[in-house]
């Protein structure tokens, strides 16, 4: 079948596995083309049988082999899968860890088989940042996030510097996902630059650091508030990000009530002088 993602599931939880082949068992572009219950079978079909699926579906803590020992032998095997981790395992070292090894998202358990299905989607139908065409207000809000991150000292050519911008284009998207800046934008963001959600963090947190050495400071303290009152004290990257996206909410609002002031005044104007005629 064209244009049909196929999709390797690792889980060695009979009643999940279940239910996600019952929700592909007749999608239109997802097929699963095969479930594997312990991490040494996972990973035997992974190395040898490449060409057969497209992204990968796994827990990480799996019998036999774990998920965090697959992901390493991919990485060693140069096998570039995008993977979906599914796991009630929540420790932020485990996190960190996936993210080392360019997994695209990681999804608590219990999850709803629809926003498994979304990211299945979103992920074969997005390969790298050029794929996604900007609207009009996309393209502003970009030149707006570009102009800030110029006045706060952030050179354009380090890589921190395309990431920050995207990272506060999604959040500014999503205000909803302060929690989720490392396991949902940074994955996003590594995804859309073929790279890791880990070195998303660390060029990010670079970013920052160039930026109080040498930006505006009272620029930072007008943006940052507090947050640059103790000897200049960074912000968390999470912090950096959800600021920013803030501050040009702001301004966005700013910029309405000025455009609805001048409207009254000009319709105010109207008025008085075609009181004045009839007078």
């Amino acid at each position: 079948m064209e244009n049909v993602t196929r999709v390797l599931v690792v889980d060695d939880n009979e009643s999940i596995t279940a239910r996600i082949e019952k929700q592909f068992s007749s999608h239109a572009v997802i097929k699963v083309v095969k479930v594997i219950n312990n991490g040494h079978d996972a990973l035997d079909y992974i190395i040898n049988h490449k060409n057969e699926y497209d992204i990968i579906c796994m827990d990480i803590i799996l019998p036999e082999v774990d998920g965090l020992t697959i992901l390493e032998r991919m990485k060693k095997e140069n096998i570039k899968k995008k993977v979906i981790v599914l796991t009630s395992y929540k420790k932020e070292y485990t996190i960190n860890m996936t993210n080392n090894y360019g997994v695209s998202y990681y999804m608590l358990k219990p999850f709803s088989m629809l926003a498994l299905e979304t990211r299945i989607i979103e992920l074969a139908k997005r390969e790298n940042l050029k794929a996604v065409e900007l609207n009009e207000s996309e393209k502003e809000l970009h030149v707006a996030i570009s102009k800030i991150l110029h006045q706060l000292g952030i050179p354009s050519h380090i890589k921190g510097y395309i990431y920050i911008r995207e990272s506060v284009f999604l959040f500014y998207k999503n205000s909803d996902s302060y929690g989720g800046i490392t396991k949902e934008i940074y994955p996003e963001v590594a995804l859309r630059f073929s790279t890791t959600a880990s070195r998303v963090e660390r060029a990010i947190r670079h970013a920052i650091e160039v930026s109080w050495n040498r930006g505006d400071y009272d620029l930072m303290e007008e943006i940052f508030g507090n947050s640059v009152a103790f000897e200049r004290a960074k912000p968390t990257n999470s912090e950096f990000i959800a600021t920013i996206a803030d501050r040009l909410r702001y301004d966005k609002k700013l910029l309405q009530v000025w455009k609805g002031m001048q409207i009254l005044f000009f319709v105010d104007i109207c008025i008085f002088c075609k009181t004045m005629l009839w007078l």
